[in-house]
């Protein structure tokens, strides 16, 4: 039992170990990132072989979040999060050793399930800490997951730079998993300062169809995500003719400003709520890409995903938030379905885009994104729905 004056104390300790693992899980995934390069290049493969590989980690990273749930529920959140946490670490090991695609195939399937069970472990464990708090924390905790995607590729690139391969580097990010995984379990949220979950208030069938819905608003977040990543690059320098170092600037504006935006997330969230902040936002997203694509020029289309990236920035926080409150005796399953969504949004997104492309030109698909947004924002309502046993820690406005 943690005693009444320590816990103070207790509960920013319980928001640092949430903050280190999901700055572990960004940095595993963008040294993962950096590295394909070399993992297709050791094992001779075209792009095309490559894409089976990439789809076994997706599909096992949307497995691993639908077994992560009732594991969860089970088990609580600080029991799954701190092993899945160092398996995360080791799997990301084993694609630099795969001799042949089939094996990669094995490997990356393995490494995106266990991705995916610390996904949603460590989701539910930061509106644990939201409820225990009393207080927005989640969308800081997603800033400190972009921070570690940057230092990941940061380390990918250093040494790839000094000509080491990828085993070595997945070898070093796998002991500093280990290293952060270890601080992040002595100062876990205690299990006596986390709220306990009121069982028997699910409501069947409507709380899994508000929770797919929910999903589903993630899912549209996660397509303007992807499309960022995917053809920002390209939509400056095929369609607007401007060159490839400022074309590379798009994506960049995108992943600065959604990271400012949620460290300043929590803040907002106080001051407005999760409704009105997600509209806010939607509206954000929605009217800067598709002004920056009637304007049609390199620098707009810049400032366009910049105001994409901002406005997108909050919303899958606060739908997490939501989606862990509707039932907090199962927010595991929750979340995990909401993630799986979300994930599956990103994998799509690009495809989508791409496929609109060969129909209607660049420009216009693009526009998909940002008519999600407007959907998005039009939808936000749904985050101030919630069970009499999950009192929202903001309230809604």
């Amino acid at each position: 039992m943690t005693p009444p004056h320590g816990r103070g104390a207790a509960l920013t300790r319980g928001r640092v170990a949430a903050s280190l693992l999901f700055l572990l899980y960004g940095t595993i995934l963008g040294t993962w990132t950096a590295r394909i390069p070399a993992v297709k290049q050791h094992l001779g493969l075209s792009d095309g072989q490559l894409s089976i590989g990439l789809l076994a980690f997706a599909a096992g990273a949307i497995v691993g979040m639908q077994g992560a749930g009732p594991l969860v529920d089970r088990l609580r959140s600080g029991r799954v999060m701190i092993p899945a946490a160092v398996a995360d670490g080791a799997l990301l090991v084993l694609p630099a050793f795969a001799f042949d695609l089939p094996v990669l195939a094995v490997c990356l399937f393995a490494f995106g399930a266990v991705h995916g069970t610390l996904n949603v472990a460590m989701n539910v464990n930061a509106v644990e800490v939201q409820r225990a708090m009393g207080r927005p924390i989640i969308s800081s905790c997603h800033a400190v997951y972009s921070a570690g995607g940057f230092l990941g590729a940061g380390i990918g690139g250093l040494f790839a730079f000094a000509g080491a391969g990828a085993a070595a580097t997945f070898l070093t990010v796998a002991v500093a998993a280990v290293l952060v995984a270890a601080w992040a379990a002595a100062w876990a949220l205690p299990a006596d300062l986390a709220p306990p979950p009121e069982p028997g208030t699910s409501g069947g069938g409507a709380a899994l169809s508000a929770v797919l819905f929910l999903g589903v608003l993630v899912f549209c977040c996660l397509v303007g995500e992807g499309a960022a990543a995917d053809w920002s690059a390209v939509y400056l320098r095929d369609s607007l003719g401007s060159a490839a170092g400022f074309a590379a600037t798009a994506y960049a504006a995108f992943s600065i400003a959604m990271m400012g935006g949620r460290l300043l997330g929590d803040r907002l969230t106080a001051r407005l709520g999760p409704v009105r902040l997600v509209r806010a936002s939607g509206v954000l997203a929605a009217c800067g890409l598709a002004a920056a694509l009637l304007v049609g020029r390199p620098v707009a289309g810049v400032a366009g995903f910049a105001c994409l990236g901002a406005g997108l920035s909050c919303i899958a926080p606060q739908v997490f938030a939501a989606a862990g409150g509707r039932d907090p005796a199962r927010a595991g399953q929750a979340i995990g379905r909401v993630a799986g969504l979300g994930f599956l949004g990103f994998v799509a997104g690009p495809v989508l885009i791409g496929g609109a492309a060969q129909l209607f030109g660049l420009p216009r698909a693009l526009l998909i994104p940002a008519l999600l947004a407007v959907f998005v924002a039009a939808a936000a309502p749904a985050l101030g729905q919630r069970t009499p046993a999950a009192p929202a820690a903001v309230p809604s406005r």
